[in-house]
Order: structure tokens, then sequence, then C-alpha cells
């Protein structure tokens, strides 16, 4: 082929492709090459972080509670000094050495989730609502709704309570209190025996004394345990502001609802609760969870809206932090407080609180599961059939002639 015509048709090439001459030429070329038959297979590619430093990986995602990549690399710096000052890792033993901590601390959140994606699993189990609307008193109470202003400072909570009924809702069994601040992400979780006011205003009363900051506001659901004379009147004994979410419009409490399944399902299972052993351990497994979420946990809290490159509407996030950075950059805190928690979160070990949460969830999965199962059996046995009273069809005959 003569030049002039090698030159045209690396111009018509570059104009339909957009890519530049010298790429165009080595494109062509590669492709008048004549192609290997076989199955010939690609040399993989070299590990680019050591054997030893995904084992340590695997150690710390765990001590974590199993946390995604986004979240644990934020908070690898603090994992890693919390678990060498109590000894959890120590250089030249166990595999974590200096260089070790340099490739964990350089591990981005995709690799994390990449090396970390095998050890992951899920729970099949699902829960029953139990919500139950509480017409006394609801028309009188204000409604939040879904996009309202987010509060700019910390002590407005959403609150729920989540059931532990297992695949029934016959009898007693325990629920969890779930309350979280919006602001921060910060969270309070205890277990009741029921929803009987008595019990229900004792756990509040706890969340009050337990919280580091002022309550100002509580936002629950329609459901009958917080639309009533005792818990609206325990918030005007507090003069904390009272507010409702609309009836059957979950996302009025997105921030809560996720921290149901987030904290409260995921620690505590889907296991039915109804024996006082339960409840005891179950108001020993919170205050580790807590402790992990609030002080060692990362999470982020959306800020705004804004456009992507194609003109599309996306949410605005900021930058991650644990709850409690969250409330010490408020300035809620005072000085002796502020220093107090500071200290506690400092004396934390991650592989205690895991190994801790780890022993009472084996003992709870103990205590309830072979129930739970047998329960589940029985309601799946009860359920009607849906070919009874079918008339099966009837054989087609052939005609004669």
């Amino acid at each position: 082929m003569r030049r002039p015509r090698r030159s045209k048709l690396l111009d018509e090439v570059c104009a339909i492709t957009g890519w530049s001459r010298d790429n165009a030429r080595r494109q062509l070329k590669a492709a008048l090459k004549p192609r290997r038959v076989g199955t010939r297979k690609s040399k993989p590619r070299a590990l680019k972080y050591s054997e030893q430093a995904i084992t340590v990986l695997q150690r710390v995602w765990a001590f974590a509670g199993g946390i995604s990549g986004k979240y644990l690399a934020a908070t690898m710096e603090l994992q890693l000094m919390l678990l060498e000052v109590h000894g959890e890792l120590v250089p030249g033993t166990g595999g974590y050495s200096d260089r070790v901590c340099d490739e964990l601390l350089a591990m981005s959140p995709a690799t994390i989730d990449r090396y970390l994606a095998p050890a992951r699993a899920k729970d099949p189990l699902r829960g029953i609502t139990t919500t139950t609307p509480g017409p006394l008193l609801r028309n009188s109470i204000t409604v939040r709704k879904a996009g309202d202003e987010i509060e700019q400072v910390p002590g407005f909570f959403e609150g729920d309570t989540v059931a532990h009924c297992g695949p029934v809702l016959k009898g007693e069994f325990a629920r969890t209190l779930d309350m979280t601040d919006m602001h921060t992400g910060w969270t309070y979780t205890r277990s009741i025996r029921n929803n009987a006011h008595l019990h229900l205003r004792d756990a509040l009363d706890r969340f009050i004394a337990d919280t580091p900051f002022e309550v100002t506001g509580v936002d629950f659901d329609n459901g009958s345990e917080f639309i009533n004379y005792n818990v609206i009147g325990w918030a005007a004994e507090l003069d904390i502001y009272f507010t409702r979410s609309r009836p059957y419009k979950k996302n009025d409490q997105a921030t809560v609802e996720s921290k149901n399944n987030q904290i409260v399902r995921r620690y505590g299972f889907y296991w039915r609760y109804d024996t006082a052993p339960q409840l005891k351990l179950l108001n020993e497994l919170w205050p580790l969870v807590n402790d992990r979420h609030n002080f060692l946990t990362p999470t982020k809290k959306p800020i705004g809206w804004d456009t992507d490159g194609k003109g599309r509407r996306r949410r605005v996030y900021d930058t991650l932090a644990t709850p409690f950075d969250r409330v010490l950059r408020s300035g809620v805190l005072t000085s002796e407080k502020a220093a107090e928690l500071t200290a506690y979160r400092d004396s934390l070990n991650p592989a205690h609180i895991a190994r801790e949460i780890d022993r009472i969830q084996q003992r709870l999965t103990w205590l309830a599961a072979d129930k739970t199962r047998k329960l589940e059996a029985t309601e799946y046995a009860k359920q009607p059939d849906a070919t009874a009273g079918v008339k099966p069809a009837r054989p087609r005959t052939k005609q004669a002639g």
C-alpha cells in the first residue's frame, strides 16, 4: 500500500475512534498478526500486598465487626493503634510488623473489600413488624416527615422498638429500644421484657442518663407503646420536644430504621427471646455494640444535594467520622466530659469487644435457635395448601377417525 493511501487510512481511523496516529498504527499492526489457537492462560498478576498483610487484615476486620472496606479504611489507624496498645497486634508476632502496618494503612477501600469478599456471609432469617397504631393523642403530636431539615446540633433522636418474637407474635417476648441521634449517629440500645409502660419508661430514663450530651427532642413512629400519656408525660417532664412520623411512611424514620438492621438485627439476630436469661444476655450485649459503633466505627451523613456530570441529582455526604468524633466537633461537651470520653475511647480493646460479642451471641443462639426453628416449622405447617380444592386436569383422549 502506497504511503498517501496509508496516511489517508490512518486519518479515517483516527476520526472514527478518536485514537492518536501512533495508537492507530499499533492497533492496525496488531490486528494483522495471526492469532494463536489454544487455551493459553495469562500469567496472574502479582499481589500488591503481602500474604501477611492480608492475614492481619482479616483479623482487624473481624475485630472491627465486619464493616465494609470504606469504613474500615477510614478507621484503620485507630484500630491498629488500639490493638497494639492492648497487645493484640505485636510487631514480630503473628505475621505483624511495621511493614505490614504500612501496607494496611495504604490499602484502598476497594482493595480491602476485594481481599475480604470470601469472608462475608448473609443471615437468611427475617423478622416481623409489630408496630400497631396508637390513635390516642396522635392528632395532637407534631408530624415529622422525610425531607425535613436535618438538625445541625446533637440531641434530637429517632426512636423505635424491635421485636424479638421470632416467626410468631404469640405470647410475651423481649423488645429492644433503639435510639439514634440524627446529627451524629450516636446510638443507644436497651432490651426490655415487653412493651409495658413501666419497662419502656425505665429504658427511656436509662437512655437519658447514659447519653453524654443533652437530649433535646425525640421522634417516634405511631406505635401505641410511644403514643400514650405516659411517654408524652415523660417528655414533658424533661422538656423534650416530641414528634411522630406519618403512618406507613418508614422513610420518615430512615435513620433509626437503618440502625434497627445494622445494630439490633445484625448483632441480636432474628431468634425468639422470651426468657429472663436471654433478656439479661441482650443487655450485656448492647453496651459492647454501642461502644464499637459510637467510638470505633465511622459513618457518613448527608449534607446536601448536587448534580453529576450528566445533570442527574445525587446526594452529597460529609467525610467519614465516628459518632464520637462528630460529638467532639459539635462543641456540646464540656472540656472535662470530652477528656473523660476520649480517655474511655483510648482504653477500648477492639479484640476484647469482638470476643465478648461473639461469646454472648453464641450463648443466645444456643438458648434460642432450636426453639425458634421449631416455631418456624410449626407455623409453616399451618399454612393452607394452595392446591386444595383444585380439580386435576383430565387427560385428553384421542378422537377416533
